[in-house]
């Protein structure tokens, strides 16, 4: 997906960003078939002048309580995206990814609305950049809120890519020094972790358009190479080659990925064709 193009109004021109554009029609409908609903949907969306004032008025709503208000941290969320415009990119990247990977998302405006697996994603993002300019408290603070709310564990020092699917995300645990690239999708339950009490560079990297399955784990300093898949509920402690599949407990590779891009395809279903080697 392009980036929407922003442009500022004093200089009396437009902004372009379709997702944006896309996501207020679909909620200005739903508001309409839906009436109870309308006013979460104005207040939410339709009340908001561009993507960012929306999304940050959603995820400060969510995490929002009596110890840190809501509006301090819609504050604080509007000061951090408008210092890395690549946020909000990132944030519509990922909506579009729930768009065309999720068979149960009908409209751009669901994620934003309704996926704890996205604002989990939204809030890590935050809290990433709070981690690496010096704010550790507060990104930390933002860690336990999300683990205690949506029962997901990001570390705000791990790195995480564009265009990220995380589907229904109960039981997600990322580590500090875990890397994950664009295009990859994971399924609830889903463990990047360490192998023990271990410091420094301890937890996977997994690289672009892989595919993770329910309830795996992928443990250590490790490579999960790009557009691979990990198969349910598998233990994976050696690298997994690109474009392979790994499955079983501890995890073997049993052939190819089985498809070019299998974070896109979403295809869980495993054929054991391969030797069954070890990794």
């Amino acid at each position: 997906m392009s980036k929407p193009v922003e442009r500022s109004h004093a200089e009396g021109l437009a902004v372009c960003d379709p997702v944006w554009e896309r996501l207020r029609a679909e909620t200005e409908e739903m508001a309409l078939s839906e009436p109870a609903l309308a006013s979460f949907l104005h207040v939410t969306v339709l009340h908001h002048k561009n993507f960012n004032a929306s999304l940050t008025y959603q995820l400060a709503q969510k995490v929002g309580n009596t110890e840190v208000r809501a509006m301090q941290l819609r504050e604080l969320f509007e000061e951090v995206l408008a210092d890395d415009p690549s946020i909000g990119e990132a944030a519509r990247a990922d909506i579009v990814a729930y768009y065309d990977r999720d068979p149960a998302c009908h409209t751009y405006a669901q994620p934003l609305l309704f996926f704890k697996g996205y604002h989990s994603l939204q809030i890590y993002r935050v809290a990433h950049w709070l981690w690496t300019h010096g704010r550790r408290a507060m990104a930390l603070y933002l860690q336990n809120r999300v683990s205690d709310l949506f029962a997901v564990d990001i570390h705000p020092a791990a790195r995480i890519g564009r265009g990220v699917f995380i589907d229904h995300a109960t039981g997600i645990v990322i580590g500090e020094t875990a890397v994950v690239e664009d295009d990859v999708s994971m399924l609830h339950g889903v463990t990047l972790g360490g192998t023990g009490k271990e410091i420094g560079d301890r937890h996977p990297k997994i690289r672009r358009g892989v595919l993770i399955s329910v309830g795996a784990k992928v443990l250590g300093n490790i490579e999960v190479g790009e557009y691979s898949r990990v198969g349910a509920g598998s233990v994976v402690l050696h690298d997994v080659p690109p474009h392979c599949t790994a499955v079983g407990v501890p995890a073997k590779l049993v052939g190819c990925a089985g498809c070019d891009k299998p974070s896109h395809e979403m295809d869980h279903i495993i054929n054991e064709t391969g030797s069954g080697d070890g990794i």
